[in-house]
């Protein structure tokens, strides 16, 4: 059985991604480089989306820029994943009265100093 080949709109279905940010991925990660048929549409195999899970992982879940991820991808960096992935959950609405209620008062407090 042959390995399962992606088009470009496929591929970004998959990752739930743009079209247009793969083509650009594919111009910031050498190691991105799918074929291209005799029209030059992108083919992808299952080792290239494996590689773009990877980079949105890097990118997207993980906050690290292009260059980081870059240098992550070829080997000449290390991830520590002891760093806590990017924060996109909601705050807790308890959590934020009392923030709320402790800036309030430093602010009262630093207005009587002046």
């Amino acid at each position: 059985m042959s390995e399962k080949i992606y088009r470009i709109g496929e591929a970004a279905e998959l990752l739930n991604l743009k079209t247009h940010v793969l083509r650009f991925w594919e111009t910031e990660f050498p190691q991105l480089a799918p074929s291209r048929t005799d029209k030059g549409q992108r083919l992808y195999t299952e080792a290239d989306v494996t590689l773009l899970r990877r980079i949105q992982q890097l990118l997207h879940e993980q906050g690290m820029t292009i260059e980081g991820a870059r240098r992550l991808l070829e080997g000449s960096a290390v991830l520590d994943e002891n760093l806590p992935a990017r924060v996109t959950a909601v705050p807790d609405p308890t959590f934020m009265q009392m923030v709320i209620r402790e800036i309030t008062a430093v602010r009262r407090l630093l207005a009587g100093r002046s």
